[in-house]
């Protein structure tokens, strides 16, 4: 079947609805339908204000959600994906008791629990099934909260997206929970052809048992929608006949799947009114408002979204996906959007959609803006207003604006977008963001750049780039090159980073100057930047700087710092490691100093693409062996390896250097190991520690 015309916008609106409504249930989750009226009120826009928590936030119903689809691209993205597989990418991403999942023991947190089955060996959907883990257990809310995505990636093929949602959600749940996200997930790709609720209700009731209790309470909410039109009594209904009272564990999908139908069904298909009835209601806020926002976003498409309240400009596209790719941590909802997209195009045997060749921020849809916001004191000064525009630099094309007004001699406009964890996201409370930055030192920034015909006044537009500070509480500015545009002027800004000691660079951004009080519009058509860092990533100046520790992802039982060593790697079982970078880099050489202390195995890894795909060059002073190995999912390949005697408190110099399947790999005075293989061609730099303790002294990477 072939994707809707407007696939990439309804995807768009489906990815906005679900981080929207997570946003907005997120603050007030788990309380009750009476604190919430006796507290907040009626739940008509965002309140996280009111309780002093952030909007922005991380989240598992959002990481899981676009984590767990990369079991399509990391398994060949065949429709024929299995649950063993998709447990397998839980397994790649997830960092245990850091990342994703609400880590609440076996027996109390399903994923938890499915997580522990798959980390011992029993693969899906064993790990989720009834019958290992208890019903109770298994029919647990996370099925359906992390399904969307594998319903976006077959639009209208209800079916189809059912059978994929029983095999996601059959990884850590079996029963109702899968019943529940098979209904959702039909209606969700159903969505993209049907803008009719009730063809929607009878799509999911076709792909789940009619015996089934969601199918029951499914018929039974409809029924009750034509005598009763008030959603307060129908909701007192669904509280006496499927309320938490009668299903046990922390947060059963029935009672949450019953809110999802009767918001839907008593929400009048108004963005808004759904919302408020689905976060008023109370139970599981933010899982039952991201899916119910998902659905909707998909049904009625941007249009949907602007037809109450500013939904979108407090978001400005921003999520978080904490996981082992640290690269992709800071992601924005067209990037996930574009990454959904090219899924179903790959599904499909159609190359990849690449807007403005491949830019990173390419503002492609309405009003998206890409984490791009006036800077606080532009915004306080009523210097700057950002928003999305049509592009004049290419009909039919959309661009971001940045409206600036009395610029008078010393007053600067400035616009950026995270490029990792921002500064107020550090001690953010709830789920832990580990990232790492998407920019580097040694990578080249380009930015397109247009003066709007209009403009009086020429201005000055400048790059700039703020950096953590050694301290990792503050940041330091640094600028790049500019030019001076008068009106209907072009520039493209060409800047290749440089830092003398590193440290993380947290956001990428323009600067607008003038004089005479200039007003007008700057365009930016698209920001992009490419090439392999040149950086030193931590060393002897990292030991007493906070800084140089945040961008590594640490999927070890312990890291630490003292006086003379910038890290300390411990890990007391199997393998554990840190990993700096993104997966977009190829063709590079990675080096490290390492002195194990006490350990089975201690190295560097490279082209890493999760906890179990890499290539790695170890010291295993156990075996007396040098070795260049090849890690994928469960199995583990020695490319190559050589007797070495190793000794302990010495420091030994690693190199792995890459160059197509070519591999080469070195300890200073000890080998070489070469080898070719195409398995993984991209992908993060990593450092290894086995049983122990490893003292790192050095790490770098450059082309």
């Amino acid at each position: 079947m072939d994707l809707p015309n407007d696939y990439f916008e309804r995807v768009y609106a489906g990815v906005l609805g679900k981080i929207i409504g997570v946003y907005l249930g997120r603050p007030f989750e788990g309380w009750t339908h009476e604190r919430i009226l006796q507290e907040l009120g009626e739940i008509w826009y965002y309140v996280h204000d009111r309780l002093n928590k952030p909007l922005i936030v991380t989240d598992d119903d959002i990481s899981g959600t676009f984590t767990f689809l990369r079991a399509l691209p990391e398994h060949g993205n065949q429709l024929t994906i299995t649950p063993e597989q998709i447990g397998d990418t839980w397994l790649n991403n997830i960092i245990e008791n850091k990342s994703i999942l609400w880590w609440g023991g076996m027996g109390t947190s399903t994923e938890h629990t499915a997580y522990l089955r798959l980390k011992a060996g029993i693969p899906a959907p064993y790990s989720g099934c009834e019958a290992m883990n208890s019903k109770v257990v298994a029919e647990q809310i996370g099925a359906q909260i992390f399904i969307d995505g594998w319903a976006m990636v077959v639009p209208n093929q209800p079916t189809l997206a059912a059978e994929l949602a029983r095999k996601a959600g059959s990884v850590s749940h079996d029963g109702e929970a899968l019943y529940g996200a098979q209904a959702l997930a039909a209606m969700e790709s159903a969505a993209f052809g049907e803008s009719s609720l009730d063809r929607l209700l009878d799509i999911a009731l076709g792909t789940i048992p009619a015996e089934s209790t969601i199918a029951t309470m499914i018929r039974e909410l409809r029924a009750l929608r034509k005598r009763e039109s008030d959603w307060r009594k129908a909701f007192a209904w669904l509280k006496e006949h499927y309320g938490y009272d009668r299903y046990y564990g922390g947060c059963h999908m029935v009672p949450n799947h019953g809110l999802i139908i009767l918001s839907l069904l008593w929400g009048e298909d108004d963005f808004q009114k759904t919302q408020m009835i689905c976060n008023t209601c109370g139970w599981d806020t933010d899982c039952n408002a991201g899916n119910v926002g998902c659905l909707m976003g998909v049904k009625n498409g941007l249009r949907g979204l602007v037809a109450g309240p500013d939904w979108r400009g407090p978001v400005a596209d921003r999520l978080y996906l904490p996981a082992a790719d640290g690269g992709r941590a800071i992601s924005d909802a067209l990037l996930e959007s574009l990454h959904i997209v090219n899924i179903a195009r790959a599904l499909q045997g159609t190359p990849a959609l690449q807007p403005k060749g491949g830019a990173r921020f390419h503002f492609s849809l309405p009003g998206s803006v890409q984490g791009w916001m006036a800077a606080p004191e532009s915004v306080g000064a009523n210097l700057l207003r950002v928003e999305n525009a049509a592009s004049p630099f290419t009909a039919g094309e959309r661009c971001l604006a940045l409206h600036y007004q009395h610029l008078a001699p010393g007053c600067r406009a400035r616009a950026a977008t995270a490029t990792f964890t921002p500064l107020q996201a550090l001690r953010m409370p709830g789920y832990d963001l580990t990232a790492s930055p998407t920019l580097y030192p040694g990578q080249t920034v380009e930015a397109e750049l247009m003066a709007d015909m209009g403009n009086i006044n020429p201005v000055t537009v400048q790059l700039f780039l703020q950096a953590y500070a050694p301290d990792g509480a503050t940041l330091t500015r640094q600028e790049g090159p500019s030019t001076v545009l008068a009106a209907g002027e072009k520039a493209e800004l060409c800047w290749n980073i440089t830092q003398e000691h590193y440290h993380p660079i947290a956001e990428v951004g323009i600067e607008i100057i003038g004089e005479n009080s200039a007003s007008g519009i700057l365009y930016v058509n698209r920001v992009a930047w490419s090439g392999v860092p040149e950086v030193v990533l931590i060393d002897e100046h990292s030991c007493n700087a906070p800084a140089a520790r945040l961008p590594w992802v640490n999927a070890m039982d312990w890291e630490m710092s003292n006086g003379w060593d910038p890290l300390w790697m411990i890990q007391n079982r199997g393998r554990g490691m840190v990993i700096q970078g993104t997966q977009d880099w190829q063709e590079y050489t990675a080096t490290a100093d390492l002195l194990p202390h006490l350990c089975a195995e201690f190295g560097l890894a490279v082209h890493v693409q999760g906890l179990r795909r890499y290539y790695a060059l170890l010291g295993c002073p156990r075996e007396g062996k040098m070795r260049l190995v090849k890690r994928y999912d469960g199995d583990e390949t020695i490319l190559a390896e050589i007797p070495v005697e190793w000794v302990f408190d010495r420091v030994y110099s690693f190199s792995l250097q890459t160059a197509g399947d070519n591999i080469r790999a070195e300890v200073s005075g000890l080998g070489i190991l070469e080898a070719r293989d195409s398995t993984l061609l991209r992908g993060a730099v990593g450092l290894i520690t086995a049983e122990g303790r490893v003292h790192v002294k050095r790490a770098a990477i450059h082309p």
